[in-house]
């Protein structure tokens, strides 16, 4: 693992190297799963960014994030359009082991939290109103908590879907959920699962299949990527009642994901994929989103992400449709490029390894210190900003947009239940969470032990 100083020894290394070489291998495929924020690939294959640089890419959807993340370890896939989590998990040995790191971040926001019809209409007696009628956005939980005490009371468990144990929705809706008084449970060695303790028992289903599981009943609600909820809405199987823009605005979603010895062996290969990455988020972004209209006509095409152009644009034209005629403009719901959303700040990392620490994941207490080694081994702001360089040094882009001068941490920043979060103290943050492991706390045989 490198800690930051070593990140920044190897970075004196690649650029050096970039700039007096082409590419070392020009032949590349990259995984994805079927979502609005796989939209960086797909423009960059679409508008001849890869090809600008060299690179002959070829995008392959996968079957799940399990499927993804081994086709990268095994070096079927060279890359991949990655969940936030799976590179720092992988890395320090949760799951599967092996160090991967990500030089580019795909995208802010994007993930909403969808509850099938009849749970809706159980909870909706407890949203307050506005004058039109309509319910007050953001919805707590704590509106669904009767509703869980209700079907514990028929004996009926309440399940609810996110992606993957180690997914940005696993996280977002346990903090949800944690925010309005109910438990979504602890890992533990013992029980892969994180149902210990859980008043809501959360399971793994992919993306694209999340609305027809939850019409099928086998899920009461779900959380999960673009466009699978505008589709539970559109269908009328379902109502979103937040997005994750409302639970943490301008929260850190994907990741494009590389071996560690890929980004080594291949260092100005490494450095084209981001330049062109870079490219197509600006393009997504550019002119307040006026290429939008644009990108959902490529991404509803059947090779990546298939659905209905209604659908995807839903979410990606600066609205959401939390239910059927409820509309509301949410502009930065799909964020591809400005407030540095492509740069792989150590904050963003570090968030992640705190909500795995919360919930057991990481099952005993570390130091400060070790979540940013942890950081800095996995997000490369280093060859990031190699690779904005080039491109101002190209004219291609300008100074302006990235952030020189970062010490790769944001600001502080309040969710939504009114806690800040700064990665500079993350065990700090930890400990002012009223739901989930504190301090030394670990799970022993199914009980909390300090």
């Amino acid at each position: 693992m490198k800690t930051p100083l070593a990140a920044l020894a190897l970075a004196t290394t690649l650029i050096g190297d970039a700039h007096a070489h082409d590419v070392e291998i020009g032949a590349l495929t990259f995984g994805f799963i079927k979502l609005t924020d796989m939209a960086p690939l797909a423009i960059a294959a679409e508008l001849g960014y890869f090809r600008d640089e060299g690179l002959s890419v070829t995008l392959e959807a996968q079957a799940n994030w399990r499927v993804l993340i081994d086709g990268v370890i095994s070096g079927t896939l060279q890359g991949a359009h990655m969940l936030a989590g799976q590179p720092l998990a992988a890395t320090i040995g949760y799951g599967t082991e092996a160090h991967l790191v990500t030089p580019f971040s795909m995208d802010l926001n994007g993930n909403g939290i969808t509850v099938s019809n009849a749970v809706w209409q159980q909870m909706r007696p407890h949203i307050p109103s506005m004058p039109d009628g309509r319910p007050v956005h953001p919805i707590s939980a704590s509106a669904l908590a009767p509703v869980v005490q209700d079907f514990r009371d028929s004996g009926i468990r309440f399940d609810m879907g996110m992606v993957f144990p180690v997914s940005t929705h696993n996280y977002e809706l346990r903090y949800w959920l944690a925010a309005g008084g109910l438990h979504p449970g602890f890992y533990s060695p013992d029980d892969p699962g994180g149902h210990i303790g859980a008043d809501v028992f959360l399971t793994v289903t992919p993306p694209p299949q999340m609305p027809a599981t939850l019409e099928a009943g086998s899920i009461h609600g779900y959380c999960v990527g673009e466009p699978w909820n505008q589709q539970a809405v559109q269908r009328g199987i379902g109502v979103s009642v937040i997005t994750d823009y409302e639970i943490w605005p301008n929260n850190p979603e994907k990741v494009f994901g590389l071996r560690a010895d890929f980004v080594e062996e291949f260092p100005n290969t490494t450095r084209a994929i981001v330049r062109a990455l870079i490219r197509a988020a600006m393009w997504l972004d550019a002119n307040d989103n006026a290429n939008r209209s644009r990108a959902v006509e490529i991404l509803s095409q059947p090779r990546y992400v298939g659905a209905d152009p209604g659908v995807i644009a839903a979410s990606m034209t600066g609205t959401f449709e939390y239910e059927p005629g409820d509309v509301r403009a949410v502009p930065d719901f799909n964020v591809f490029f400005r407030h540095y959303a492509t740069y792989p700040f150590y904050s963003d990392a570090i968030w992640y390894l705190t909500q795995m620490r919360r919930w057991g994941q990481i099952p005993g207490a570390q130091n400060d210190q070790w979540y940013l080694d942890v950081a800095a081994s996995v997000y490369r702001p280093d060859i990031y900003m190699d690779a904005a360089q080039s491109l101002i040094d190209d004219g291609i882009a300008s100074a302006g947009d990235f952030p020189f001068g970062s010490d790769g941490f944001r600001p502080p920043v309040m969710l939504m239940d009114g806690i800040p979060y700064d990665g500079r103290v993350p065990n700090g943050y930890i400990d002012s969470l009223p739901i989930g492991l504190t301090g030394t706390q670990t799970i022993i045989d199914g009980t909390v032990v300090e």
